[in-house]
């Protein structure tokens, strides 16, 4: 039996003696098959020329990079805390090289994935370090490709260790989450946000779709969905779903005006001042 990875999105699939048809998640509006059509890949394949390599964001805060990328080519954050660790928005990739370095950081107590395009090689992962639970939203249940008794589903919040909140947006998917950080940014908080919003590259601003590489758009309400899922929970920095993907400080406020600013568009209330009348 082999576990196969869909090349496109980078997602572990089922272990079957053949490849499935197609990836689901590839094949939904959201995301997209290139132009050769479905192709699988493994971990074996990809370790041939591959490395992932952690780096330090800021205190008890690391960003995985992995090169060549793989899938979407995202960047994994890992947070440390005195209960352990958590491993946001898996690679999709792993080898003993990054499973060591994770270890050196004090290894992994839980997984967490933002939406159903981040979860990567999260089965294998909690594999790797003793089934520890996997958190998958629960409205996304239908979009598992690897079922396994360390999936955790859950809705709403969920603190998954002290100070490490799930809060769940929708918009993106039904289940897409966010994770609060409390005590990141010297206390200020920290929300990482997957692509439930992404930041710009003016570093300053973020934005709202349901598919990013389609460019569909998401309606007025469910950007005010989001925005209120979050207002309980205080942030000063926000780090996105792919490098640099950061925001360094006001980053709540910065949401708060990107989200005015999506929905003025939308709505036909800010027009470009070089458009006539």
């Amino acid at each position: 039996m082999t576990l196969w990875l869909c090349a496109t999105c980078g997602i572990e699939h089922a272990d079957t003696a053949e490849p499935p048809a197609a990836c689901s998640i590839c094949s939904d509006e959201r995301q997209y098959l290139p132009p050769g059509g479905q192709r699988w890949t493994t971990l074996a394949e990809l370790g041939e020329d591959r490395t992932a390599d952690i780096d330090e964001l800021e205190p008890d805060l690391y960003g995985i990079t992995v090169t060549p990328k793989v899938g979407i080519g995202h960047r994994p954050l890992l947070v440390r805390t005195p209960a352990g660790n958590l491993l946001w928005d898996p690679p999709g990739f792993h080898d003993d090289v990054l499973i060591e370095a994770i270890k050196e950081l004090g290894g992994l107590a839980a997984i967490a994935c933002s939406h159903p395009h981040l979860t990567g090689v999260s089965i294998s992962l909690s594999h790797r370090f003793g089934n520890v639970p996997v958190y998958h939203g629960e409205d996304d249940r239908r979009w598992i490709r690897r079922p396994d008794e360390a999936i955790t589903l859950w809705r709403d919040t969920r603190e998954v260790l002290p100070g490490l909140t799930l809060v769940q947006c929708g918009g993106h998917f039904a289940g897409s989450a966010v994770l609060h950080w409390r005590e990141g940014a010297g206390g200020r908080g920290v929300l990482l946000s997957g692509d439930t919003f992404l930041v710009g590259s003016d570093r300053a601003t973020v934005s709202f779709m349901r598919s990013y590489p389609n460019l569909i758009p998401l309606s007025e309400r469910s950007v005010r969905k989001i925005i209120d899922a979050i207002a309980p929970w205080p942030y000063d920095r926000l780090y996105s779903g792919f490098h640099p993907g950061l925001i360094e400080t006001d980053a709540s406020k910065a949401v708060q005006r990107s989200a005015e600013r999506y929905i003025g568009w939308l709505r036909d209330d800010i027009r470009d001042p070089d458009e006539g009348a």
